[in-house]
Order: structure tokens, then sequence, then C-alpha cells
């Protein structure tokens, strides 16, 4: 197959039915597919996973650069558009597994090395998946994904603002975020309902000197319930009153405060007042 341009005909041809339970959009536009590998700045020199290869338009768009794609779908029923669609290309595996499923190590035997995720996700397991490559033993150097649009302006958005959550705090924590470009919804097939945009992570390894874990249960606490107080929240998670209090104003912050003003720099040295605070909380019981 030499022109992308015909894969509804082949959709058509092979009487694929699109499955509502994957989340199932595809792009087609050229331009667009280039664009998204554009983005990633992927060179001949990486390895790189895609996940939902779908028709494999995407797939043939990083293969024309990549050293190698390593494309992993769950639909089965997609497996004869992909015969068709990855004719000629040498440099594309299809691995017809749950990308979720599949632990480190073997992800690991698959790929060999360093390599690079570029994807366009299905929105119905966006955070899952992003979370499972962020909190790998065996991290990608960066994801560029194609995400909705609300999600990615989540993700980019700074303290103190109505988009600003746990995930934007929690993936600041490992990556650093930049939204490349918004994506209409007319730009897909099936039309979606929401509009898209793309999003890279690039993987910044020890970006912060904190106890990752212990940082990101004091933020997913932090945002439990967004409307009450930081220390209420705090209080949820086993701290005393005095403990959440003392550590807040030790961060010059205001009792009353929500969580959502605290940046990741913030939470880590909320984190290790807390931890403190706890710890002279029981000496002195």
């Amino acid at each position: 197959m030499s022109n992308i341009s015909n894969v509804s005909t082949i959709l058509k041809d092979l009487d694929f039915r699109f499955n509502k339970q994957y989340g199932q959009n595809f792009i087609t536009d050229t331009n667009l597919l280039n664009a998204i590998v554009e983005d990633s700045g992927i060179t001949s020199d990486d390895v790189v996973i895609e996940i939902g290869a779908g028709a494999g338009t995407l797939t043939r768009a990083i293969a024309a650069v990549a050293k190698k794609v390593i494309a992993f779908e769950i639909d089965n029923n997609l497996k004869p558009v992909l015969d068709l669609t990855m004719q000629g290309i040498e440099n594309v595996e299809v691995v017809f597994r749950d990308i979720m499923k599949v632990t480190d190590d073997e992800l690991r035997e698959i790929v060999g090395g360093d390599y690079k995720v570029v994807a366009n996700l299905p929105y119905y397991i966006t955070t899952p998946i992003i979370m499972r490559f962020l909190e790998s033993d065996y991290k990608p150097q960066s994801l560029s994904i194609m995400v909705q649009k609300e999600v990615a302006e989540r993700m980019v958005a700074k303290p103190n603002t109505e988009d600003y959550g746990s995930i934007t705090a929690v993936v600041d924590l490992y990556a650093n975020t930049e939204i490349t470009r918004i994506v209409g919804r007319n730009m897909f097939f099936p039309v979606p309902k929401v509009d898209s945009a793309v999003i890279r992570l690039d993987i910044v390894p020890d970006k912060y000197d904190c106890d990752i874990t212990a940082v990101k249960k004091i933020i997913k606490g932090a945002f439990a319930m967004r409307r009450k107080t930081l220390v209420n929240n705090m209080l949820s998670l086993g701290f005393s009153r005095k403990c959440a209090e003392n550590s807040i104003s030790g961060i010059g912050l205001d009792i009353r405060v929500r969580g959502e003003v605290l940046g990741v720099p913030e939470f880590i040295a909320l984190n290790n007042l807390l931890i403190e605070g706890k710890l002279k909380d029981k000496m002195d019981n």
C-alpha cells in the first residue's frame, strides 16, 4: 500500500467494524501524521513503541523516520487491515497484545534498549497508559501522544488554575510537558465528539531529589477532596492537625490554603516537614 488515503476503502472492503470498547478513531491526513512524528523529535536512531496501531497510518509515518517501530494493538480484528497497510514496511513489528498487560521485563525483552513512545491514544485509557510508562522501571525517553484536548490542558496547567490537579503534579515529578499542537475532531475517522491535542512528555531521570512514592501520596491526598483545605486533606492521610498546620506554615503558606496552590517543589517541601512533624508527634506521645 503506497498511499494511506485508501485506508477507508480497505476498512470497507474488509468489512472492518469499529469497536467502541477500544475508542478507535483513525487519522488519515498525511500532513498531520508527519507533523505528529516531527513533534516527537524521533530520529533514525530511535526505536519507537506505538500504542494502538489502528489501521497503521501513524505506524507508517513513524516507520519512515525511526529505526524500528514496535506497534501494540489490542484488537485482533485489525490484523487483516494491518497485513495490507504494513506491506513493504520492513522496520515494523506489530504485537497483538494489551500494553497494560505487558510487564516491564517482557517489554525490555521485546524492545532491547532505549525507546520512545508515539501514539494516538484511546481516550478511555489515556491516564492509565501514561502512568504505566512514567511509573515503570523501564521508562521511555519521551512520550508524544494524541489525547483529548482537555486532558492535555490539565497536564500542562499551572498551580492555582482551574485545570491544575493531581495528574498535573504527578506527571511533573517525572517529565517536562508541552502541548505541541491542537487537533480538531474532524481530522479523525470516525469523527469523535471532542477535539484532541498532541502532548510531548520528555522524561527527566531524577528530575526532583525526593521520595517520589511519598510525594505522590501527598499530592493525591491534597486533591482527594478538592473543596477541602489542604489541612483537612492531610488529616485524611493520618497526620495530626498540629502537624499539618505547622508543616503548611513551614513552607510559607496560609493554613487555609487548598492543594491546587502548591507546585511540585512545595509538595516536596511539605512532605519533608510532614514526616518530621509526624516523628515529633510520636516522640511527644
